[in-house]
């Protein structure tokens, strides 16, 4: 028995070994396609970086306004996510308090709009009346609330304990104080899946972007690489400068999308690791109990 189980073993490794590999290699080819020479990087299969060269970022990085973008960016993933996991949760803490008149009924709403969407004309002109179009704002607001978000915490925190919110109320604590010195540090796996889910949301982002706002000094790094992308376009399909010796200068559009995909992969791949733990243990716990 124990050589039968030292055998399954063995294999399983072995088949969890060349999961890695599919899962990795699309990732590794992006990586080598980016830093090779644009004009051999049009095969996908590369082991190693052809004529290793740095053309493809040179062409993204080439815009000075690029540092702008990935400041908006950032800031967008950072704030929007702080206020989304605020809101989300101060929602759903409501939502579980028996003295709410109509909180089965304000839930049930809430829930209704992950099934029911007006469609982006209704959206725009409803951000325009709000005053959003070139504002910050357009951003962050928008995304406060989620519904999905609000059936994952407020399930988390069905699960706590009720003794403990009793406690602190019969020491004297009020909504607020429970709130964030009781609820919220025990919280902590359901409030980490969430901030992930939002930081990736937000980072991956372009399209209100496009629709309502049209100041370039709060244009994304996702708009700005995808406009990358449609002016190299133009450019190489233009019969008027196919040929020419910028056109030939400049790196192939494969090699360029690899990067643009290093670029905005990247970012999450640091963060990730370090809210792992907590996104795993806040998905299980929302899933066993939902």
């Amino acid at each position: 028995m124990k050589k039968r189980n030292t055998f399954f073993d063995y294999i399983n490794i072995l088949f969890m070994f060349i999961v890695l590999l599919v899962c990795i290699y699309p990732f590794y080819c992006l990586l080598t396609s980016s830093f090779s020479d644009p004009k051999q990087a049009e095969g996908w299969f590369l082991i190693f970086p052809t004529n290793f060269s740095l053309k493809s970022y040179q062409e993204i990085f080439g815009n000075n306004r690029i540092l702008l973008p990935i400041f908006v960016s950032l800031a967008r993933a950072f704030f929007g996510t702080v206020i989304t996991v605020i809101c989300c949760s101060m929602f759903a803490y409501l939502v579980t308090q028996k003295e709410l008149p109509h909180r089965k009924g304000i839930y049930k709403y809430v829930v209704i709009t992950m099934y029911l969407n007006a469609g982006m004309i209704p959206w725009v002109i409803t951000m325009v009346t709000y005053g959003l179009k070139n504002n910050f704002w357009v951003y962050i607001i928008p995304t406060a609330l989620s519904a999905y978000y609000v059936i994952l915490i407020k399930t988390y925190f069905e699960s706590i304990p009720a003794e403990l919110e009793e406690s602190a109320r019969i020491d004297g604590a009020g909504f607020f104080v429970t709130f964030f010195k009781i609820i919220l540090p025990v919280s902590t796996p359901i409030l980490g899946a969430v901030a992930m889910f939002s930081a990736v949301t937000q980072w991956n982002s372009w399209y209100d972007n496009l629709m309502l706002v049209q100041d370039n000094n709060l244009k994304t790094l996702q708009l700005m690489l995808y406009q990358v992308i449609q002016n190299m376009n133009v450019v190489m399909n233009d019969p008027k400068t196919a040929g020419t010796a910028m056109v030939m200068n400049r790196p192939s559009i494969l090699s360029v999308r690899s990067a643009i995909a290093m670029l905005t992969v990247i970012p999450i791949l640091v963060v990730y690791p370090f809210m792992q733990r907590y996104f795993a243990s806040g998905i299980m716990v929302g899933a066993v109990k939902g």
